[in-house]
């Protein structure tokens, strides 16, 4: 039965999952975005007391809370109980433009060069804080996440997403073309 599931699915079961979230959610006249679980959760551990952003009735968010959890767990279930131990299969003009940029691919979805124990030198601790507080900055800057604008501002027709995704994109198309390769 779990052999199933451990094959990688069509495209169009993400996107027809996508979509019937977000009309679920436009219903219910909420709105999506994962960021801010994180403001929820400064909320709760009491920031509200000294920053009056984190200031608000954080029970109104019970909901994006529980997506936070689903997706935690959905990650734990998907990388224990649905592991396949058949290599990712990329299509060699990916393969070739990682090897470009210095990256080994080695079959596996967080390839061993990036993602193991090795690579935690102090050059790559920095370029993860570094990188983490962007994002941070830029998610707040921007008054939501990439999921948030990309998903529900979009569907919802927000021209202020069709900006930021804009810029999400440019930002992406920089990173991988002009900056990461001075990084390898």
């Amino acid at each position: 039965m779990l052999e199933f599931l451990k094959q990688p699915w069509p495209w169009y079961i993400s996107g027809i999952s996508i979509a019937a979230v977000m009309v679920v959610l436009l219903y219910f006249g909420k709105s999506f975005g994962f960021s801010s679980n994180l403001k929820t959760l400064c909320t709760i551990a009491g920031a509200g007391k000294k920053v009056s952003f984190f200031d608000f009735e954080w029970k109104t968010q019970k909901w994006n809370l529980l997506f936070l959890i689903g997706s935690i767990l959905g990650g734990i279930i998907s990388a224990n109980l649905l592991k396949s131990d058949a290599p990712l299969q990329l299509s060699p003009a990916t393969i070739n433009d990682l090897s470009a940029v210095g990256v080994h691919f080695d079959g596996q979805l967080n390839p061993e060069q990036l993602y193991g124990m090795h690579a935690l030198s102090i050059k790559n601790l920095l370029l993860l804080l570094t990188g983490g507080l962007l994002v941070g900055f830029g998610s707040r800057y921007a008054g939501g996440c990439t999921s948030g604008h990309a998903i529900s501002g979009l569907s919802n027709l927000q021209l202020p997403s069709l900006l930021v995704v804009i810029g999400f994109f440019a930002g992406g198309l920089i990173m991988t073309h002009l900056l990461l390769p001075l990084f390898f």
